[in-house]
């Protein structure tokens, strides 16, 4: 175990103690996380019977990304950002504590559902920029690229487990329990934060325009961040074939339960673990390029696989496939964003990530969801699944993903020396 840990190796960043605390608390949210998304999703199904208002679910968790994340970069770059993270998570306790509430009180309908997940989707808009940036302040430099890797594998630990969970706890009892469990989840995080004291930081305020002008001018100007801006839409909006249309495939095509389905998000999440730890390495032995390409042509397999499942055992492999894929592909577009933006303006660098990623996501999953209503849902899935291989077919010419220095930065924000 000692050797996993030393410097370079995937487990370095533990050594750390605020990562290791902080890490620990995130991974029990991201899993009340998951627990809430399973309810969402599968009371949205019992409301309605609209693949749209099903997938909408799924895009109103990143709406919020796409539409505020900008301000929540310039926020996370002109206040303290562990304060940030507390108001943020804060916010989305009393909201899933107010979710739970009404949906217990048999007040909850599709739109008031709706309305919920965008509130849930607004803390995570606000969160997400003043994290990502923090991780910086936890680890040695040489440890980042393994500490964002380790940041995705909490994520997908809690997809392993969360949706399983999630599917037992509403099939025994009832979704307004799955949202309960996240309200609670949000307090391990919070006292994490409370406790956490980070290196003191001052930053420059800014006025809010005026700082958001200012991300978006460096990033328009580097060429290297312009190409993981335009993977991460192109991406996200073909992905959300898979993601937002995965509760209509496990009631309408597999004639599963709410357990099914969280079995299968769990296999997304084992798929997930199983390359987190180890797409570090291969992105330095192969590149970002190749990784985030195979990464892409895997998620388009596991699209043709769902949308030609006819029963469970036919789907799981597709789902742990896409798990694999997605984390192959979203953790090396966040590590080549995080390498080449200033300490400065980290956070809005990121926003902007963010909001072109997850509104890629939004937009898709309000595309495919009517594409399903309109066509069927195999039809909506495969047409996703070829986006994505026609995109990364023009991409890797017209947007190949930078080099291993590229438009690298070091800490304090200056062009990294090459190598």
């Amino acid at each position: 175990m000692a050797r996993w840990t030393e410097p370079g190796q995937p487990l370095a960043p533990f050594r750390h103690p605020a990562f290791r605390a902080i890490w620990t608390a995130n991974l029990f949210s991201n899993i009340g996380a998951m627990i809430q998304s399973v309810g969402a999703a599968w009371l949205m199904t019992e409301l309605t019977r609209s693949h749209l208002l099903i997938a909408l679910v799924q895009a109103s968790a990143t709406i919020p990304i796409m539409l505020f994340g900008l301000f929540a970069g310039a926020i996370a770059d002109n206040y303290d950002r562990r304060h940030v993270m507390l108001a943020a998570q804060s916010g989305m306790l009393v909201v899933s504590a107010a979710l739970a509430a009404l949906t217990y009180a048999g007040t909850m309908g599709p739109y008031l559902l709706l309305g919920f997940t965008l509130a849930v989707g607004t803390g995570t808009a606000l969160n997400a920029p003043a994290w990502q940036a923090s991780v910086r302040l936890q680890v040695d430099p040489e440890d980042l690229p393994q500490a964002i890797s380790l940041g995705a594998l909490s994520f997908n630990l809690a997809r392993s487990v969360g949706p399983a969970l999630g599917g037992v706890l509403i099939s025994i009892w009832n979704p307004e329990l799955a949202f309960a469990l996240n309200a609670l989840s949000y307090v391990a995080m919070i006292v994490a934060l409370v406790r956490w004291r980070p290196p003191r930081w001052n930053p420059t305020r800014t006025p809010m325009l005026a700082a958001i002008g200012q991300g978006i001018d460096y990033c328009r100007h580097s060429p290297p961040i312009r190409k993981v801006l335009l993977r991460g839409l192109a991406f996200g909006f073909g992905a959300a074939g898979y993601q937002a249309l995965l509760p209509s495939v496990a009631r309408d095509r597999l004639h599963g339960s709410e357990i099914d389905y969280g079995l299968m998000l769990g296999a997304f999440g084992i798929g997930s673990i199983a390359v987190a730890l180890w797409v570090s390495k291969w992105r330095r032995r192969f590149g970002s390029e190749t990784v985030v390409s195979l990464g892409t042509l895997a998620f388009v397999a596991a699209q043709l696989g769902i949308a030609a499942a006819g029963n469970l055992a036919t789907a799981l492999p597709a789902t742990l496939l896409a798990g694999a894929g997605w984390v192959a592909a979203m953790t090396s577009l966040n590590v080549a964003m995080q390498l080449r933006s200033p300490e400065a303006i980290l956070g809005r660098c990121l926003s902007l990530y963010q909001a072109v990623t997850f509104g890629g996501m939004a937009l898709g999953a309000w595309a495919w969801g009517a594409l399903a209503d309109a066509a069927g849902l195999p039809f909506a899935i495969r047409v996703a699944a070829a986006w994505l291989a026609l995109t990364l077919i023009a991409l890797r010419r017209l947007a190949p993903m930078p080099g291993r220095d590229e438009g690298r930065v070091d800490p304090a924000g200056a062009p990294a020396p090459r190598a």
